[in-house]
C-alpha cells in the first residue's frame, strides 16, 4: 500500500505496463485494467489474487474475504470482479483500514534499501489523492469505489480504525482469503496473531509487503517460526507472497 508514490512514477515510465501479455489470461488482463488507479499492486500480485479467488471457488472453501490495508479498494475490487465472473455474490467482504492514511511506523519499519519509513513520512504531506506516501483514502471514497462494482452493498463491510484496535473484535469468525497490506511490523504481527487462526484449512493468505518492508518480513517470519508447521511462501513478485494454509 505504501508503494503508491513509487508506482505512480513507474507507471509514468511504463513499468506497470504488462510487457508479456502471454503470461496473463484475458480475464486477468481485463481485471488488471479495471482496477488500475485504485491500487498500487503489481499486475503479478493482482493476477495472483484473481487466481486465489478462483481456487477458493473451485474447491468450495467457505469463508469471508478479509483485507487489512486497502488504500482505494482496488485489490478487493479485483476480487469482486473475479467473483462476479464466477457468478458468486455471496461472499462477505471485510475491509480494515484507518481510512486516514498510514499509522505511525516504528524503528523496525525500514524499506528493503535501508530507507526508514519514518523519514519518508516526515517529508511527505498527509493529503488524500494519488502519489502521496501516506496513502490517504477516505472511507467514503472506498465505499463509492466498492459500490461501483455492483456487488451487494450489504455484503461489504468497511471497518475504520487501526487494526490493533479493531481486531479481533470486528473480524469474521471464518476467513477463506486473508490479504495483509498494512506495511508495518506491529500491524502485520497483530493481524497474523488474530486472523490467521480464523483462516480456514486450505485458505489463502496473501502478504503484500514481505519483500518491500523489513518489518513486515520480520513479523511474518517470527509468526510462522512459532507455528507447528511452517508453510511455504510462494513468490508473486519481488514483494508479494502467497501461501495456502495447511490443515
Amino acid at each position: 500500500m505504501f508503494k503508491v508514490a513509487l508506482q505512480r512514477v513507474l507507471n509514468h515510465l511504463g513499468f506497470q505496463v504488462v510487457r508479456s501479455r502471454t503470461s496473463f489470461s484475458d480475464e486477468e488482463l481485463r481485471i488488471i485494467e479495471q482496477v488500475r488507479g485504485y491500487t498500487s499492486s503489481s499486475a503479478e500480485r493482482l493476477a495472483g489474487l484473481v487466481g486465489a479467488v478462483k481456487y477458493l471457488a473451485q474447491n468450495k472453501l467457505d469463508g469471508a474475504f478479509v483485507e487489512c490495508g486497502v488504500w482505494r479498494g482496488g485489490s478487493m475490487m479485483a476480487a469482486i470482479y473475479t467473483l462476479q465472473n464466477l457468478g458468486d455474490i455471496s461472499r462477505e467482504l471485510f475491509l480494515f483500514d484507518t481510512y486516514d492514511g498510514m499509522s505511525e511506523p516504528t524503528e523496525k519499519d525500514v524499506m528493503f534499501d535501508g530507507q526508514k519509513a519514518a523519514d519518508l513520512l516526515r517529508d511527505s504531506p498527509k493529503v488524500e489523492g494519488p502519489g502521496n506516501y501516506w496513502c490517504v483514502a477516505s472511507l467514503e471514497d472506498v465505499r463509492q469505489n466498492m459500490l461501483a462494482t455492483g456487488y451487494p452493498k450489504q455484503r461489504i463491510h468497511l471497518v475504520k480504525g487501526k487494526v490493533e484496535e479493531t481486531l479481533p473484535a470486528q473480524a469474521p469468525e471464518k476467513i477463506a482469503l486473508l490479504r495483509l497490506d498494512t506495511d508495518w511490523y506491529e500491524s502485520t504481527r497483530h493481524e497474523l496473531t488474530h486472523l490467521y487462526p480464523r483462516l480456514c484449512d486450505h485458505g489463502v493468505l496473501i502478504i503484500d509487503d514481505y519483500g518491500h518492508w523489513q518489518g513486515a518480513r520480520e513479523a511474518v517470519d517470527e509468526f510462522f517460526a512459532a507455528q507447528r508447521f511452517r508453510p511455504m511462501l510462494h513468490r508473486l513478485d519481488y514483494t508479494g507472497r502467497l501461501l495456502i494454509k495447511p490443515p
